[in-house]
């Protein structure tokens, strides 16, 4: 089991959201693949440490690391710590931290495509573990992530228990955009942004972490990104290449399936969106966000670029879907090669 770790520059942010967040139930949001996820697993952990300094400060201080609490988080077995997370994102992060996907039929369960969502059994798990006396007498906490992936049925079954967490059963919720959060939900938690790093402190531990990856494509991969960390991380570990990104645009444009073809749909999806939006903004005379601007033609028809982003706004909601991958790729190649070449045939609907 691989524990996720706190980011290089979230030591100082850890401290102060230990400080801030004093409400038995907190929301953690800001840039998506900033380290929501792990600055509450450090913030949970915090809570639940069993070192003298930890426990005189009422767990307002980092974790110490080494006592038997700490241990039993590493490790995903505490019995005070509850982790709520889609199926699908326990199998990418490699640790499930007890989670119970609420099916009777395990056999059933593995046969289906893992869930995208929280679903209501798992959050009727975690309201009867509130229910449960701490068993190591510290707290007890229940971490969702990302919050946002709760349903409707599943965020109203945890209401009542998040407004009045019973004893000393303390919620820690994160996500991107708060906005994304169900208004019911938000006004019961205390809400704590956590703020973008500084690039500087990013495109180092980029470049720490890919050998031979040059500060200048940490900077480009960066953008890529949208300036997620995460995000990036994640584009260089799909085999992201500075000069296959500033090619994009042009393979879009000769209908050329290149490497980038490879990527799962939904990101291979969000690499088109940021294309579509680069191709906007050039058209409109402003400078592109995630291209460089050599990339970008200038001359792409606007209509076709707005039609095409109503386009793959319906693919993102279908994403995940178990499409045929190849025709998948070549429809959405078929409808930006109309957008991006003004004399292109038009994509049929």
């Amino acid at each position: 089991m691989s524990l996720l770790r706190l980011l290089p520059w979230q030591d100082g942010v850890l401290r102060e959201a230990l400080g801030r967040l004093t409400s038995p139930a907190g929301l953690i949001h800001g840039h998506p693949g900033c380290g929501q996820l792990e600055l509450a697993l450090a913030l949970a952990k915090a809570w639940l440490c069993e070192s003298p300094e930890s426990v005189a400060a009422s767990g307002a201080v980092p974790a110490c690391g080494r006592c038997p609490a700490c241990h039993l988080v590493d490790t995903g077995y505490h019995p005070d710590l509850k982790v709520l997370v889609p199926e699908a994102l326990r199998g990418s992060l490699g640790w499930d931290f007890g989670a119970d996907d609420g099916d009777a039929d395990k056999g059933e369960a593995k046969k289906r495509k893992p869930s995208q969502e929280i679903k209501v059994d798992a959050v009727r798990e975690a309201v009867a573990f509130c229910q449960s006396t701490v068993s190591r007498d510290r707290a007890k906490v229940v971490l969702i992530h990302p919050a946002e992936r709760m349903n409707t049925v599943s965020a109203n079954t945890l209401l009542k228990t998040l407004e009045e967490p019973p004893g000393r059963v303390r919620f820690l919720l994160s996500c991107g955009s708060i906005d994304d959060i169900l208004p019911t939900v938000r006004s019961r938690c205390q809400a704590w942004h956590l703020p973008l790093p500084e690039a500087a402190a990013v495109l180092d531990w980029l470049c720490t972490s890919h050998q031979g990856l040059s500060g200048a494509d940490a900077g480009m991969v960066l953008a890529a990104a949208g300036g997620s960390p995460q995000g990036a991380a994640e584009l260089l570990a799909l085999g992201w290449t500075a000069a296959a990104w500033q090619r994009l645009p042009k393979d879009v444009a000769q209908g050329v399936a290149g490497a980038w073809a490879g990527w799962p749909l939904p990101l291979l999806i969000d690499a088109l969106q940021k294309l579509c939006h680069d191709l906007a903004r050039v058209g409109a005379g402003g400078p592109p966000r995630f291209f460089p601007a050599q990339a970008i033609p200038a001359d792409a028809h606007l209509p076709r670029v707005t039609a095409w982003a109503a386009e793959l706004r319906q693919a993102r909601r279908h994403a995940d879907h178990p499409w045929n991958a190849g025709l998948k790729v070549e429809s959405l190649l078929f409808q930006a090669r109309s957008a991006v070449q003004p004399d292109a045939p038009r994509a049929r609907g």
